[in-house]
C-alpha cells in the first residue's frame, strides 16, 4: 500500500480489552518521541504482528475492522499518528490524521 486508505476503507487494528473499554493498542517511539497506531491493510497482516506487540500481563487483545475515518478521529483527538504495516512488522506508511 503507497496511499493513503479512503475514509470509508475498512482497516486492522489491535484492540485492548475487547467487549469491555475497548482502545486501540497505541505504541510510543521513545526515540523519536511519537506515539502511534499500528493498523493493517489486512487482518491476515494484523494478525501476524499482533505476536510481537508489547502487551500488558492479564490483558486480552485481539484485532479488529475499524473504518479509517474514524481511526483518525481517534487518533487526531488523543494525539497518535497512524503508521500502516505490513505484515512483517516494516512501516510502509505514516499518516497525520
Amino acid at each position: 500500500m503507497t496511499k493513503r486508505p479512503e475514509n470509508d476503507q475498512w482497516v486492522y487494528v489491535a484492540v485492548e480489552n475487547p467487549g469491555g473499554e475497548e482502545r486501540f493498542v497505541g505504541l510510543h517511539d521513545e526515540e523519536a518521541g511519537i506515539s502511534y497506531i499500528p493498523t493493517f491493510e489486512t487482518k491476515e497482516n494484523a494478525l501476524s504482528c499482533l505476536v510481537n506487540m508489547p502487551r500488558r500481563e492479564k490483558t486480552k487483545y485481539e484485532v479488529q475492522a475499524v473504518m479509517f475515518d474514524i481511526l483518525c478521529q481517534d487518533a487526531r483527538q488523543n494525539s497518535f499518528l497512524v503508521f500502516m504495516i505490513d505484515g512483517e512488522g516494516h512501516i510502509v506508511q505514516r499518516i497525520e490524521p
